[in-house]
């Protein structure tokens, strides 16, 4: 994890902007396609929206708590490795790159190819090219030490709440003045009969909805730059994760209204379809030039920050080796970014969107609950030494609790929804075992020298 330091301390506001930059990235552009796809009904869609802003909420206090008590570079792989030992933490770091990094990398590039083929007027089998490219671009950028800078991130970021805003005033306030050529539903659209099928259902849609919330979680390295913390970051996270919430909410009323069920659960790209049917081609051009900027930028900087972890990880002995090298001149760990990218390519190639996320969220949401549970230990430790958290979660233990329920539930979805993604996941976790006693063996050995 990047530690972000700011020249000066940052209020309610400030931190809340943080949240929401953090948290609205390219998921919310295709990922309602994938929610509709699965619960096939209107009011179980924006359902499971709301769930996912709940499960978010209670997140962003179990994290907060998390990154006042140890507000270390690394986030996660520290949280683990304190409460449970090197070997969850080694896991993280080799799921990050094997599944959730690169497989988000995948997913992020395929959203913004597809918009751009959208953009060019190209077919959609001009997507996944485009998103090869993205990937080796920005991959050969960051190696010659090219980075996205504060300024460019600011404006990036712009664009993109700018162009949610837009679409979510043409929604609510603009009559629809284009219609768009019919389209047959690829996947049975009927809502899930009986409860224990909905319960089912809601869980494989929580897969894409929670990717798309994903950023809350990373709120906590900028907590001791918060004034105040203990009223601050509390409040930015809800306010934030509020405010996104109801911005997803009226995004996906967007895509209904303009869409319908039908068209959304079919839709490469909901936005761009939407902003036309309210704005005509002017719209979906402009949406669109949005979210591929938005979608570069978010690329590049997952690119750079991911492979700093494998470095740090390598400098503990715990990965290749040769992954905590710097250049000597760009100072970029080259052969951790071109090991991602290799991996990030072949999942790209391997799998569609939906696939995808499906593979990243099975993982992602195994180390959600894991480090969840790691605040019971934390607390605990920390209590019986008397050291105090200047943030304490007010809904622990319950919830706490609930939370790792929830990851549960959300794993179990993701398994249902693409068992074999999961079975592959699950695999490759394993395969870290074997590999996490080879190095931990090795730098025992290193270390009695």
């Amino acid at each position: 994890m990047v530690q972000v330091t700011y020249a000066a301390r940052l209020g309610t506001f400030s931190g809340t902007m943080l949240v929401v930059g953090g948290i609205i990235g390219a998921g919310i552009f295709l990922s309602p396609a994938v929610v509709a796809q699965r619960v096939g009904s209107a009011p179980l869609t924006l359902g499971a929206w709301g769930m996912g802003a709940v499960i978010a909420i209670i997140g962003g206090f179990v994290y907060a708590e998390l990154g006042a008590r140890r507000p270390q570079a690394g986030g996660t792989y520290v949280y683990l490795r304190d409460a449970f030992g090197t070997l969850p933490a080694f896991l993280y770091g080799w799921a990050l790159f094997l599944i959730m990094a690169t497989g988000a990398i995948a997913a992020v590039a395929m959203t913004g190819a597809n918009y751009l083929a959208e953009l060019l007027a190209l077919g959609p089998e001009a997507g996944r090219p485009m998103a090869i490219g993205l990937i080796v671009v920005l991959t050969v950028l960051n190696v010659l030490g090219v980075r996205i800078g504060a300024t460019t991130g600011n404006v990036l970021t712009v664009l993109k709440l700018a162009a949610i805003a837009l679409l979510v005033f043409a929604a609510l306030v603009l009559s629809p003045q284009h219609s768009l050529p019919p389209v047959a539903a690829a996947v049975p659209l009927a809502p899930p009969a009986g409860l224990g099928q909905t319960v089912v259902a809601m869980g494989a849609a929580l897969v894409p909805v929670l990717f798309s919330f994903g950023g809350w979680q990373q709120t906590n390295a900028v907590a001791e730059e918060l004034v105040n913390p203990q009223r601050t970051l509390p409040r930015a996270l809800i306010f934030g994760v509020l405010i996104v919430a109801v911005t997803y909410l009226l995004v996906n009323v967007a895509y209904l209204r303009a869409l319908g069920l039908e068209g959304l659960a079919t839709s490469r790209a909901p936005a761009a379809e939407t902003m036309f049917v309210f704005l005509g081609p002017f719209g979906r051009t402009l949406i669109t030039f949005g979210i591929v900027t938005s979608t570069v930028g978010f690329l590049g900087m997952v690119i750079l920050m991911s492979a700093r972890v494998y470095q740090a990880m390598a400098a503990d002995g715990l990965f290749f080796r040769r992954m905590a090298a710097l250049h000597p001149r760009t100072r970029t760990p080259v052969a951790a970014l071109v090991a991602q990218g290799v991996v990030a390519l072949l999942l790209l190639l391997t799998g569609t969107y939906a696939q995808l996320l499906d593979y990243v969220v099975f993982a992602d949401w195994i180390f959600f609950g894991s480090t969840a549970a790691s605040l019971f230990v934390l607390r605990a430790r920390d209590d019986a030494r008397g050291v105090t958290s200047p943030v304490r979660s007010p809904l622990h233990p319950v919830g706490t609790v609930l939370f790792v329920a929830a990851a549960v539930y959300v794993v179990i979805g993701s398994i249902q929804s693409n068992p074999v993604n999961a079975a592959r996941g699950a695999g490759l976790l394993l395969l870290g075992l074997p590999v996490y006693a080879y190095w931990n063996a090795r730098r025992r050995r290193e270390g009695s020298t």
